[in-house]
């Protein structure tokens, strides 16, 4: 469709890390990448893999001044017989159209998108981690790239995709984190880009963030933007609640992100007869099921932290401390499902994971 995808190889092949160092979250990048160009009039070209390095853009790039970016985040996992696999990587590349079409960004076929990834993954294979815990975090984007101070679409394009050998993407690794319930400021409101993954959202998250590090909490839970009210979701993640044995989870307003990982928790817990619903939920009834005795856990997912326990809930001074601050029952046993799945320990019925 884009024409054969082109490889060249980078003649300086670098140092890979040291697992045993502690490879954090998106600090090294593998030797190569992938690019692909769009211009009105000749659509989607010039498919390849190139040496990782540097993107020469106009200082009048579009993106710099209007804001069209959109990305995805997806990993590859080495299993013990060696075999690299992808997470429902078919997922990422519907959504990144999904949030392509919300900022008026062309298209991109979803199939050809997926085989491009497999592709990197292959050519940079020797950078997929095998350790307990690590993958191959895999960041696809779109830039406007059209130089032009104009408010309007850009009629030009950059589609790249980079590779990062990962380790936990909190320091704390599988420990229960801190939240801060954000009552100020708001992320998203229905009609906006809140549902499509675009850049803009993310810095529009950086101030509530620092608050949040100033309560000793590690991420923002967001309440929705009109009403201050319901729950929406944490910062790099779908948030899920267990209260008396039900799990709730916010439904899909059109400003929460459709998460990969948050879809995938709902169809086990389906699997397994555990009560799941998708609705609002108040802060306030939160903060009632924690003073009646029925808050039992909460947990995010998403495709970095994967399944991140949530040990307290910090909100106007109050604080929800869950399951005594540990790692609750279906946390632990989501967790362990989902990385079983992602890494070939456990049979994957859903047939989620593609081959590289």
């Amino acid at each position: 469709m884009y024409g054969t995808i082109r490889i060249e190889q980078n003649p300086h092949a670098k140092d890979k890390p040291s697992v045993e160092d502690g490879l954090g979250f998106g600090r090294y990048f593998t030797d190569h990448m992938f690019v692909m160009d769009y211009a009105e009039g000749q659509g989607w070209h010039d498919p390849r893999v190139v040496a990782y390095g540097p993107l020469t853009l106009d200082p009048a790039a579009m993106v710099f001044h209007y804001g069209q970016a959109v990305f995805e985040g997806l990993k590859a996992f080495r299993t013990e017989q060696d075999e690299i696999l992808l997470f429902r990587p078919d997922r990422n590349a519907a959504r990144l159209n999904r949030s392509s079409e919300r900022l008026n960004i062309p298209p991109i076929d979803e199939a050809f998108m997926v085989h491009a990834v497999q592709t990197l993954v292959r050519h940079d294979a020797d950078w997929v981690p095998s350790a307990a815990g690590s993958s191959l975090y895999i960041r696809p984007f779109i830039i406007a790239t059209e130089a032009m101070l104009g408010v309007r679409p850009s009629a030009q394009y950059t589609f790249a995709i980079l590779l990062s050998p990962v380790g936990a993407y909190y320091e704390e690794g599988l420990q229960p984190i801190n939240i801060l319930v954000e009552s100020h400021y708001a992320r998203a409101v229905p009609g906006g880009v809140g549902n499509a993954k675009a850049a803009g959202n993310y810095a529009a998250s950086l101030k509530a963030q620092m608050i949040a590090k100033k309560h000793n909490c590690a991420q923002v839970l967001w309440l929705d933007g009109v009403h201050k009210t319901y729950l929406e979701e944490v910062g790099s993640m779908n948030v899920f609640i267990n209260i008396n044995g039900e799990i709730v989870t916010p439904s899909l307003s059109g400003s929460i992100l459709d998460g990969i990982t948050r879809s995938s928790v709902i169809q086990l817990l389906q699997d397994w007869g555990v009560p799941i619903s998708e609705r609002k939920i108040s802060i306030e009834e939160i903060v009632a099921a924690y003073e009646n005795g029925t808050l039992l856990e909460a947990f995010g997912t998403g495709t970095a932290a994967v399944i991140s326990p949530i040990g307290k809930l910090v909100w106007q001074g109050k604080e929800l401390v869950m399951h005594q601050g540990g790692i609750g029952e279906i946390t632990s046993r989501m967790y362990e499902a989902i990385t079983g799945i992602q890494t070939g320990k456990i049979e994957d019925v859903h047939h989620w994971m593609l081959p590289c």
